[in-house]
């Protein structure tokens, strides 16, 4: 690996590669090194450029996005047209702590995609509550109503107010922009000065 030279399983010719070795893991290996239970050598070997990836948990903001990419990912792999992803099943996916990081998104996402029968994303939520609640237990809890229209509210302030279009609300928040109308008038949101 340091010299880029190797040679194939039974061969005796030595040949020359320019491959880079990228390896992730979600252990401290400083630590393992220190703990004794990585190899030295193999670590100051991997450690040439380190990149430090925060997880999932300590992204919510990267959890939309994510979202919207696997359902449209699974919807088009399986023929399917998913255009909507309701505001609660958002609100929660982005609660939640994901102690499988991005692995479990994706999985929950498609296992989604599989249960969803119409343009609606269907997502079982019963399973991420429980484990979110047992994350969280010294966390002040919120109804989901207020949940709601805390997330619709900093929508619509991140889109200056514009409701409809592609860069509205109504878009980001995966909704068709009558159901986000329709959600802020139950909820009570007005466009303060009006």
């Amino acid at each position: 690996m340091q010299e880029r030279e190797f040679e194939r399983l039974g061969s005796t010719c030595t040949l020359k590669t320019d491959a880079r070795l990228i390896a992730a893991t979600n252990r401290d290996l400083a630590d393992c090194v220190e703990k004794k239970t990585f190899r030295a050598d193999l670590y100051y070997r991997l450690n040439v450029f380190p990149i430090q990836v925060p997880p999932l948990r300590d992204r919510a903001e990267d959890i939309p996005v994510l979202v919207r990419h696997f359902v449209q990912h699974f919807a088009r792999r399986m023929n399917r047209v998913i255009d909507t992803i309701p505001s609660d099943t958002m609100e929660a996916l982005v609660r939640h702590s994901w102690p499988g990081n991005i692995r479990e998104l994706q999985n929950l996402v498609e296992h989604s995609v599989i249960l969803s029968s119409g343009p609606v994303l269907r997502v079982p939520l019963a399973g991420l509550q429980s484990g979110a609640a047992a994350s969280r237990g010294s966390v002040k809890r919120r109804t989901l109503e207020e949940a709601e229209r805390e997330h619709i509210l900093n929508t619509l302030k991140e889109t200056k107010w514009v409701v409809s279009g592609a860069r509205g609300a109504a878009s980001r928040l995966g909704m068709n922009r009558s159901t986000l109308q329709l959600r802020m008038k139950k909820l009570g949101i007005a466009r303060p000065g009006m």
